[in-house]
């Protein structure tokens, strides 16, 4: 049996943590996650034209706030095909995305104003439910389309949750989602609600997970 496969010839997935080199591949895999989620299709008008382009250029400006900010980010690896990753915020991190002007502009630019005004709202109101003592945010997560229900989904979520417990001033993990669907794969994970943000006819669901030092794991640097 050759090295990166198992014994029923699929590849063996590798965590790995992210540099510069792999921002244009995270950005087209956090496109096509968000591209067809229901909270993305409400802050940034799917029936309106130029929706693509919006969610496209928002994507572009939130990874590079959060290398900007030289936050945490991981993946996940198949041969030699980076096809999952995580962006996570630090505890110490309470992004105050309306004080970032070089992003205003960008984001007004290309996302155009009502839309980039739309979603600061939306991210003040997730900041307004974030827990006491601080925790982590896990702000961008997405997974290659074509690989999903494989597992690797799984895979990132419990390594950032182990990065997480890296940092002991850190209470927990907290995460959100406008898509129901996704609520059970949270649940069987750990996380509870911390409330719910109203959109449009849908609700996004605020979600936390407590982690304790002992949930530790060796990613490669």
């Amino acid at each position: 049996m050759s090295d990166g496969e198992d014994k029923n010839n699929n590849p063996e997935p590798v965590v790995v943590r992210l540099d510069e080199s792999a921002r244009n591949e995270a950005r087209s895999i956090l496109f096509h996650a968000y591209l067809k989620e229901p909270t993305f299709q409400y802050l940034f008008d799917h029936r309106k034209s130029g929706y693509e382009q919006r969610v496209r250029a928002t994507v572009r400006e939130l990874i590079d706030v959060y290398l900007g900010l030289n936050q945490e980010s991981v993946g996940v690896m198949v041969d030699d095909t980076l096809v999952a990753v995580a962006f996570i915020g630090e505890p110490e991190l309470r992004l105050n995305l309306a004080e970032q002007i070089s992003w205003r502009i960008r984001m007004v630019l290309t996302a155009g104003f009502a839309c980039t005004r739309r979603y600061l709202d939306y991210h003040e109101k997730i900041k307004q439910l974030l827990p006491q003592p601080l925790a982590h945010q896990l702000p961008l997560m997405g997974v290659n389309p074509s690989y999903q229900s494989q597992g690797y989904g799984r895979l990132l979520l419990s390594t950032v949750e182990r990065l997480c417990a890296e940092n002991p001033r850190g209470s927990g993990l907290v995460l959100d989602t406008g898509n129901s669907r996704y609520l059970p794969f949270y649940e069987s994970e750990g996380f509870r609600s911390l409330g719910k943000i109203r959109l449009g006819d849908f609700e996004d669901h605020v979600l936390f997970r407590e982690v304790r030092p002992a949930e530790q794991v060796a990613v490669p640097g």
